[in-house]
């Protein structure tokens, strides 16, 4: 047995995941990507520890983020959306800023998925993973297509084996 399936078999089956929207535009109605995402999770049997859209504001997303850490709310949290080059995706500076360990094989596996898929335009992407206080945090792209890549490729293989690499 090689030393990461060790830690995989030792890894907790109860994580508590928080999935936050970040946008201007999603509402409840039309929020694909935190529906597949949510999906995803309880699909691993994992829990669903809270949900909220909120506004692509580094404020608010930081805010929230500080929040759940404060609380305990959650063992990780996946935001979707902002992570793009656009005037309003500020997700990454938002994240990027709280981070104290960086992921950065997250990032850099997730551009190289979505090349293999969409090309050149993979780049764009500024998906970030790190560590805040104990809590694992991502921020991926908001479209449906990258929600379900990041979920199924790489975030919900993992999610029991970072709980308990992130608590040692």
């Amino acid at each position: 047995m090689t030393p990461a399936s060790q830690h995989k078999a030792h890894a907790p089956r109860h994580v508590r995941v928080f999935v936050l929207t970040v946008s201007d535009t999603r509402t409840e109605d039309n929020d694909e990507g935190g529906r597949i995402c949510r999906e995803q999770v309880e699909a691993r049997g994992y829990t669903v520890a809270g949900k909220a859209i909120v506004r692509d504001e580094p404020t608010l997303v930081q805010g929230l983020i500080s929040r759940i850490a404060d609380e305990a709310a959650a063992d990780v949290v996946i935001s979707t959306g902002g992570t793009g080059i656009s005037r309003r995706d500020n997700t990454y500076e938002a994240v990027a800023a709280l981070l104290e360990k960086r992921l950065d094989g997250f990032g850099e596996l997730f551009r190289m998925l979505s090349y293999a898929e969409i090309g050149s335009s993979a780049m764009m992407s500024r998906a970030v993973a790190g560590l805040y206080r104990g809590l694992v945090i991502f921020a991926v792209p908001g479209s449906p297509h990258a929600v379900r890549l990041a979920m199924e490729k790489l975030i919900g293989p993992e999610l029991g084996h970072l709980k308990f690499e992130a608590r040692r």
